[in-house]
């Protein structure tokens, strides 16, 4: 009998069905990867699996048997008993999981104590060996530490060992990996293809990486608007796929290569010995007792029409210096842009030149005024830079703007909760193009999106910049991405510039160790059959 068998399972939210006769199974020691774009259901089938959905607004039918115990009619004592006994969660994002006023090692102290009676000297023994086994150095000395005072992909091994305190015959993990840097997100597949070894146990892989799928689990279910649409093992369905929206999912990973750079375009904008040190304070006086620092002399330059790929890891300096350039974040050294420089410019003497340069932001969600319609958002800047422009001229570039990133104009009236994470990001692009700039800094605008639209919005941007002559500093840490839009890569470290050229030898022959771990990490492993 499967670890976990489910047959026919619907589950809807106010009366809308989100989950339609959903079927599959999952046996001991076996990965079962679910991957499809967001809103088709993954999330919801997993939680399902637990109960783990609000009884208030769900309405799962069918039928759930995990390790024999039918799931949807169990009792809260039964539940209770399977939720970390039997199967442990990892979540998306282990910062709105984890307590932030509780430590770790009281976190991964209760997660043991619900099913175990143990105390003391035990307990505290116990809550070690698990945060050891999760790959957390000195165990001991941060049992008392707070969630924000690790780092992402530490914080996400203190959720793994919560999940795995009680040795669970089935682990899931939805979307385990988002918001990690590629070399941390290497460490921690790899640190659940090695628990999984040892314990036996079973994974239920909730992913849009399809990469990660390639690389990690023996079958795939692939859903789509609540449906799963084909089910197989890994290398049958990613080498002869029968569904039309596998293939899709499959050829949609970015692609292909920006534009050539013509060969006497002009240098935009340029850094040189750029540094941005924060300072430590301590002490009733608050006083400075050393420095942070962020970006620790780094050169740069954009020419016309060009891309320039930031990459490193989360610390790395990346976002500081697009920061710092725009002259948003306080710096030394030089800045200059389109041959002035402005590091020693005021508020005022800037004004004139914030049109010309400009920012999209990671979260076009966050980014986006919820009180504000989609045209008075992209409108916005235009009444602050051209006040000239009339109401009718305003509604006219609005428009233009809009259709340019490919949106509709009459869209302008709705609100950005009306929109999908692909299209919040189309509305960010126009905000920053109805300006008219020639800088564009992009801080991680795809990583909030599903492979698909992440390859729509990379054509988007190659467009516009081959259209308009833009400069691009582009930052991320998805290395697949800045591949496909980068002419020329600057890799960080700690603040510094460890390797420059362009993307195809940095990317294809990196010289610097560290660069060459990125790249095997994004690269060579994701590639590996499975």
């Amino acid at each position: 009998m499967s670890l976990l068998s489910v047959r026919e399972l619907s589950v809807a939210f106010g009366g809308r069905e989100v989950v339609r006769d959903l079927s599959f199974d999952l046996d001991r020691g076996e990965t079962l990867a679910i991957v499809g774009e967001s809103g088709s259901g993954k999330s919801v089938s997993a939680l399902s699996c637990l109960r783990l959905l609000p009884a208030a607004g769900s309405n799962p039918k069918g039928r759930i048997l995990l390790d024999g115990v039918p799931v949807l009619e169990a009792p809260e004592a039964e539940l209770m008993r399977l939720r970390g006994g039997v199967a442990g969660m990892v979540f998306q994002e282990p910062m709105t999981s984890l307590n932030p006023l509780h430590t770790i090692g009281r976190q991964v102290a209760e997660a043991i104590t619900l099913h175990r009676p143990l105390s003391g000297q035990a307990l505290r023994a116990r809550v070690i060996e698990c945060l050891k086994r999760a790959g957390i150095p000195n165990a001991e000395e941060r049992l008392g530490a707070y969630p924000h005072q690790l780092s992402g992909g530490q914080r996400q091994r203190v959720m793994i060992a919560a999940a795995l305190a009680n040795d669970p015959k089935l682990l899931i993990a939805d979307e385990p990996t988002t918001a990690l840097d590629v070399t941390i997100q290497a460490q921690i597949l790899a640190l659940l293809a090695r628990l999984k070894r040892e314990l036996g146990m079973a994974l239920l892989l909730i992913t849009h990486d399809l990469s990660i799928v390639r690389r990690h689990a023996d079958r795939v279910l692939v859903m789509k608007d609540g449906e799963a649409v084909e089910q197989g093992p890994v290398a049958q369905v990613f080498a002869s796929p029968a569904h039309p929206y596998t293939r899709m999912l499959l050829e949609t990973e970015p692609r292909g290569r920006p534009a050539p750079v013509p060969p006497d375009a002009p240098v935009l904008a340029e850094v040189r010995n750029l540094k941005v040190h924060f300072p430590v304070r301590r002490g009733v006086l608050r006083r400075v007792v050393g420095h942070i620092k962020a970006v620790d002399g780094v050169d740069l330059s954009i020419r016309e029409g060009e891309t320039l790929g930031l990459v490193g890891e989360s610390g790395s300096g990346k976002t500081t210096i697009g920061l710092a350039l725009l002259r948003l974040e306080g710096s030394t050294g030089t800045i200059r842009f389109q041959g002035r420089d402005i590091q020693g410019l005021s508020r005022r003497e800037l004004r004139p030149l914030r049109s010309a340069m400009q920012i999209v932001f990671q979260d076009p969600y966050g980014s986006l005024s919820p009180r504000m319609s989609v045209g008075e958002i992209v409108a916005e800047g235009l009444e602050v830079h051209r006040r000239e422009v009339s109401a009718a001229e305003r509604a006219a570039l609005v428009a233009a703007a809009l259709r340019e990133v490919g949106l509709d104009p009459d869209m302008a009236a709705r609100y950005p909760h009306e929109f999908s994470g692909g299209q919040r990001q189309r509305i960010a692009i126009a905000r920053a193009l109805v300006l008219k700039p020639r800088l564009l800094v992009l801080d991680e605008p795809t990583s909030a999106l599903d492979v698909s639209v992440q390859a729509q919005v990379v054509d988007l941007l190659r467009g516009l910049q081959e259209k308009h002559r833009l400069a691009y500093l582009f930052i991320s840490h998805d290395l697949r991405v800045v591949r496909a839009m980068a002419h020329r890569i600057l890799v960080l470290k700690d603040g510094r510039a460890l390797e420059e050229g362009d993307a195809e030898t940095v990317t294809g022959n990196p010289s610097h160790p560290y660069t060459r771990a990125l790249m095997r990490a994004a690269f060579e492993l994701a590639e590996e059959p499975a």
